[in-house]
């Protein structure tokens, strides 16, 4: 007659801090990485190369025709953005490392609006969006500056994106695992098969 090992008790269950506290997190989350967009919009607007422009008193024109300066408004708004997105992904991952869904979805849609903000509030801040006026106000052949503009709309994508790759791999490197449910089976199973119920002479 053989026996039989004793059942694994049943691993402990997580139950988490609530929808209710989830979502409250996560609203916290959403609001405090969109204001951090202002930021990005004032640092875009400081970083970012001129587009200098000049005028005849007919027509505006560029005055460096062969110039990259719009790439390149482009280009550190970008870079701007993805150093945002690990910054925030790593905060948020650092104060919550538990996760979840709704967080995930709250830094998700945070780092969206905050992009946008940051693009909306870089061109507030940045030079006048009336051209003419500002041309006629500064003169005939007098250089100005070209309003702040974001070309690649795709740029936009790239805060959150970011921010999601790496709360995602911090999650999986340093957050919480769950108990292995065998544990308590290999604990109490016998060491040798002498010890074992039912094999004794």
């Amino acid at each position: 007659m053989t026996g039989h090992l004793p059942p694994a008790p049943a691993a402990p269950q997580d139950e988490g801090p609530g929808l209710r506290t989830e979502l409250r997190e996560a609203v916290v989350v959403t609001v405090g990485v969109a204001l951090v967009g202002l930021l990005l919009g004032a640092l875009w607007l400081w970083l970012a190369p001129r587009i200098p422009l000049v005028s005849d008193s007919t027509a505006v024109y560029l005055k460096d025709t062969e110039g990259e300066q719009a790439i390149g408004v482009d280009g550190t708004f970008t870079l701007l953005a993805l150093a945002c997105g690990v910054v925030t992904g790593a905060a948020v991952f650092l104060w919550r490392r538990r996760g979840g869904i709704p967080l995930v979805v709250a830094l998700a849609l945070g780092s969206l609006l905050g992009g946008a903000l940051a693009w909306r509030f870089g061109i507030w801040l940045g030079p006048t969006q009336n051209v003419v006026a500002h041309a006629k106000d500064v003169g005939k052949g007098v250089a100005f500056d070209a309003p702040l503009e974001l070309k690649a709309k795709g740029a936009l994508l790239a805060w959150p994106l970011a921010a999601l790759v790496v709360h995602l791999a911090l999650t999986g490197l340093f957050g919480p695992r769950d108990p292995d449910p065998y544990a308590g089976y290999y604990d109490r199973a016998p060491r040798n098969v002498e010890d074992a119920p039912g094999t004794g002479a």
